[in-house]
């Protein structure tokens, strides 16, 4: 009672399966990714051994293909299933039982899958192809976009609930993996995109103090106000900026800071335990001029 997306990134070889349906939490069923391995998607009613089981099989190198085959042919309740694979080659398969509420169907292509069931229109999984296809951008844009496309043109006959997004690190084990997950919302593609960009400014973050311990100061500052460009009311990433540029000796950071006390006072407080354990600089004065006492 979904709609999604199983796909490769051509470029990272990262593997994402991103869904939307009006069903509570449909990201703890539907996807399944593993690193290097392949990409699951398994619907209608669904069952979520497909998940595990297809995963394992492709890593012991069976294609998207053959794993869907044998594990349909083992389930007696193959004709209310639908399922989408995609492989480390990029090969897609698809099933879509005959007794799956209409209107559901599915279209593959290289390194992607889109399927859908208890759909409002036959036009959803076409207007699917057609954005994953078209749409430039990243990964993360792609896997949006697609289901962006899939809502416009009907979507789930009774509504939407929830969405999720999963994606795998690159093939060789580098970046990310993102798991996000909107449970409940009337809008969930909407907050949906909020919490990518959210994941994307933390990563934004999170590389910049990596520079950071690693005794790279130059373009601190600017990685983190893109952060909080991408991310604008983020209150953690807000006070990092505000104590990075106090401890520079920028001016912009102490109202900064301020304004952040006045509001919460707990991140004043937070200042002398960072210095306990060792988060701060070691240097004088550090916890004076953070707290302004």
């Amino acid at each position: 009672m979904t709609y999604s997306i199983v796909a490769r990134d051509p470029e990272s070889g990262a593997f994402g399966v991103a869904v939307q349906s009006n069903y509570f939490a449909v990201g703890a069923v539907v996807p399944w990714v593993e690193a290097g391995v392949g990409a699951v998607a398994t619907q209608a009613s669904a069952e979520i051994s497909y998940g595990p089981r297809g995963l394992e099989r492709m890593r012991a190198g069976e294609s998207a293909g053959d794993a869907l085959a044998a594990l349909v042919a083992a389930d007696e309740g193959r004709a209310v299933r639908q399922v989408g694979m995609v492989d480390r080659a990029g090969r897609a398969a698809v099933h879509t039982g005959e007794s799956c509420v209409e209107y559901a169907g599915a279209r593959t292509g290289d390194g992607w899958t889109v399927q859908g069931n208890m759909l409002r229109t036959d036009a959803v999984w076409d207007a699917m192809a057609d954005a994953y296809t078209g749409t430039a951008g990243d990964f993360l844009d792609r896997l949006l976009a697609t289901l962006d496309a899939a809502e416009a043109a009907g979507g789930d006959v009774r509504g939407r609930q929830a969405a999720a997004l999963l994606v795998s690190a690159a093939a060789d084990g580098s970046g990310p993996s993102i798991r996000l997950h909107v449970e409940d919302h009337a809008e969930p593609l909407v907050e949906l995109r909020r919490l990518v960009q959210m994941q994307r400014a933390y990563a934004e973050l999170d590389a910049a103090f990596d520079r950071l311990q690693a005794g790279e100061l130059d373009g601190l500052v600017p990685a983190i106000e893109h952060a909080l460009e991408l991310a604008p009311d983020s209150r953690e990433i807000k006070f990092r900026l505000a104590a990075t540029l106090t401890l520079f000796g920028d001016p912009r950071g102490r109202p900064m800071l301020d304004e952040i006390y006045a509001q919460n006072s707990g991140w004043r407080e937070l200042i002398p335990r960072l210095a306990a354990v060792g988060q701060l600089p070691d240097f004088p004065g550090v916890v004076e001029g953070l707290t302004g006492e």
